[in-house]
């Protein structure tokens, strides 16, 4: 099929409205996103913007390299508090941070404590009003066996006896 130059504007607007389209399904990966997914969800429980830091950002990124061979969700132990993710065959950093939030439904404030022995310490982190920098990284496992994804928080929360917000 031939187009003439009276069909190539509309050709043009086509690719440019699915390249709109696609470039945010692969955008979603950079400190921003990282940042605006957390702070999303630290708005609506009123606890304030965390910051990017790059010394921190450095730190996950070192860890995460770390990782990349066998992508185990072991805490690095170091003086972050810390939320991992993995998952195959991608993991965004929205998705890695939804998967934490998602767990507020777990989390019982009264109690301050997870309800039903069901994990909520990742959503406790996120939210945790003294947590006032992040860094963040992701990584892909060895022969593409999915995607690790780390957030480091400084300082740390899930104080024991202490609230989140």
């Amino acid at each position: 099929m031939a187009f003439s130059n009276s069909n190539f504007p509309y050709c043009c607007v086509i690719m440019a409205i699915a390249i709109s389209i696609i470039q945010p399904l692969h955008a979603q990966n950079d400190q921003q996103d990282f940042l605006d997914a957390h702070n999303t969800a630290r708005a609506q429980v009123g606890v304030e913007n965390l910051t990017w830091d790059d010394t921190v950002a450095a730190y996950a990124l070192n860890y995460a390299n770390q990782r990349s061979g066998d992508c185990n969700l072991i805490h690095s132990g170091g003086p972050y508090g810390e939320n991992l993710a993995w998952a195959s065959p991608d993991l965004s950093a929205t998705g890695a941070v939804d998967m934490w939030v998602n767990e507020k439904a777990y989390y019982d404030y009264g109690s301050n404590s997870c309800i039903d022995g069901q994990e909520c310490l990742h959503y406790t982190q996120v939210v945790w009003r003294d947590s006032t920098h992040l860094g963040c990284a992701r990584v892909s496992c060895a022969n593409d066996n999915g995607v690790f994804v780390i957030c480091n928080y400084d300082p740390a929360g899930n104080i024991v006896g202490q609230h989140p917000y």
